[in-house]
C-alpha cells in the first residue's frame, strides 16, 4: 500500500486525523499550489519595506490631463513619470549642478521618486508581491549643461528598488538622460515599465 493511500484510509477512519489533513491541505493551499488565485497573499515585500524601516509615501495624483497606470496586455503595467515627493509630502526642486545643488541632492529626489512609484503600484496591486518584475525604469534629471553624472544620480531609484524586490524581481533595464528643466522645478522625474504575475 502506498504512502498516499495509507494516509488517506488512516483519515477516514479518525476524526482526528480528518483533522489534521485539514490543516495540511490549508498550509498546501497557503503555498499556492491550489485554490483560487484570490485566496494566495505573501507579504514579503512589505515585511522588507518593515525591515528596512521604509514607510512609504501616499499615492499622488496626476498633475495634468493622463493616468498615473496605464494597464496593457500580457500583465505589463506602465508607470507614469512620478515626482519626488518627500515623506512629508514636499518636493525635491532645483537643478543639479549649481546652487550647491550636487549628485547626492539628485540621488536622494531620484529616490523619493521611486518610493513614490511603489506607493502606487501598492494602491493599484494591493500587494506588491504581485509584481513579477520591474522591467524598466527612465530617468530625467534636471540639470546643468556641464553635469555628466545623470546615471549616478539615478541610482537613488535603482538602489532603493533593488533593495525593496530584491535582484530577482527588481533588477532592471534603465535610461537616464538631462535636460535644463523640468515640470514645476522638479529635480528628477521617473518613470517605470512593470510586469505582474499572473493570478
Amino acid at each position: 500500500m502506498s504512502f498516499v493511500t495509507r494516509a488517506t484510509s488512516c483519515f477516514a477512519s479518525s476524526s482526528s486525523s480528518s483533522s489534521l489533513m485539514r490543516r495540511m491541505m490549508v498550509n498546501h493551499h497557503k503555498q499556492g499550489s491550489f485554490g483560487p488565485p484570490s485566496a494566495r497573499r505573501w507579504v514579503h515585500v512589505e515585511k522588507r519595506l518593515e525591515e528596512l524601516g521604509i514607510t512609504l509615501p501616499t499615492p499622488s495624483s496626476p498633475r495634468a490631463n493622463y493616468n498615473s497606470v496605464c494597464h496593457a496586455s500580457g500583465n505589463m503595467m506602465y508607470i507614469s513619470g512620478h515626482l519626488p515627493f518627500r515623506p512629508d509630502g514636499t518636493l525635491i526642486t532645483g537643478r543639479i549642478g549649481e546652487n550647491g545643488l550636487d549628485k547626492e541632492h539628485g540621488y536622494e529626489a531620484a529616490r523619493n521618486a521611486a518610493l513614490n512609484i511603489i506607493s502606487t503600484l501598492k494602491q493599484e496591486l494591493g500587494d506588491l508581491d504581485r509584481v513579477e518584475k520591474i522591467v524598466k525604469v527612465f530617468g530625467i534629471v534636471q540639470s546643468t549643461g556641464d553635469f555628466k553624472e545623470q546615471h549616478l544620480v539615478m541610482d537613488g531609484c535603482s538602489d532603493v528598488i533593488m533593495e525593496v524586490f530584491g535582484k530577482e524581481a527588481g533588477y532592471h533595464a534603465r535610461s537616464a538622460i538631462g535636460t535644463n528643466t523640468l515640470p514645476i522645478d522638479i529635480s528628477v522625474e521617473v518613470e517605470a515599465v512593470v510586469q505582474i504575475k499572473s493570478d
